[in-house]
């Protein structure tokens, strides 16, 4: 498995002041759906940072979320190892695959995968 990249996600209800504000850090919007915003550096497009009102299609917005090369094997490997699955694995409409599940200090982690 390959990780291609890791974004913390932070719950928010200020995506225009945030930004704003990670704007002045040098900052740029990379993707705005609405509820969710990824703001990236340009220097460095896989430096990122996410800002989430609510979650589109699941119960929890995650804590962070991690990108691999083949979620579907992730998937199968988190199951094997009993670990809570918040969300199921789906495919979703803005282009990723993705499942959430619970870290062991109680953290979502939400894994995907680019379609």
């Amino acid at each position: 498995m390959v990780v291609r990249r890791v974004v913390p996600n932070i719950r928010s209800g200020a995506l225009p002041e945030s930004r704003e504000f990670y704007g002045l850090l040098g900052f740029e919007e990379a993707m705005d759906l609405g509820w969710i915003m990824t703001l990236a550096a340009p220097s460095s497009p896989t430096a990122q940072v996410s800002f989430i009102t609510e979650d589109r299609t699941a119960p929890v917005v995650p804590d962070m979320s991690v990108e691999v090369d083949d979620v579907d094997a992730v998937y199968a490997a988190v199951r094997e190892s009993g670990a809570e699955i918040v969300h199921p694995l789906q495919d979703e409409e803005w282009g990723v695959r993705r499942f959430f599940v619970r870290d062991p200090n109680g953290r979502v982690v939400n894994v995907l995968g680019h379609r």
